[in-house]
């Protein structure tokens, strides 16, 4: 619930629709939002921030991993899964690679299109080996 609601809240900074606190307080808002508990809120303003925060760093991770693809060309939902996936994945070491990367296929699954799901693994695993968590 919490990457759910990060990827809603990141999609609309990469849009131009908000900054990041405005982002996710729409999110929050919308007609068919989850509601979170105070860990779930905290986790995903956390991913919101960090993404924010390294977002050169990360686009040039995801680029290194990426094949025949630059993060700017990338469908917009397809960048942001994986700037939260590779965010976790660089600065959440707590989390084991696999539940980033799987969470992040389902976010794929759930918002992108029929290809985003092996796009995002493919990508995300790349990210994983190079920093050393695969």
């Amino acid at each position: 619930k919490s990457r759910e609601r990060a990827l809603q809240a990141l999609y609309q900074v990469d849009v131009g629709r908000a900054a990041p606190r405005a982002a996710l307080d729409a999110a929050a808002a919308a007609e068919d939002a989850v509601a979170l508990d105070a860990e779930q809120q905290a986790f995903a303003v956390e991913l919101v921030t960090g993404v924010v925060d390294n977002l050169a760093d990360l686009d040039t991770t995801i680029q290194k991993a990426s094949t025949n693809w630059r993060v700017e060309r990338m469908a917009k939902i397809d960048r942001n899964v994986l700037r939260l996936g590779s965010f976790e994945l660089k600065f959440r070491t707590d989390t084991p690679a696999a539940v980033v990367i799987n969470e992040a296929i389902e976010l794929g699954k759930a918002y992108g299109t029929a290809e985003s799901s092996a796009f995002i693994n493919a990508v995300l695993d790349k990210v994983a080996k190079d920093l050393g968590r695969k």
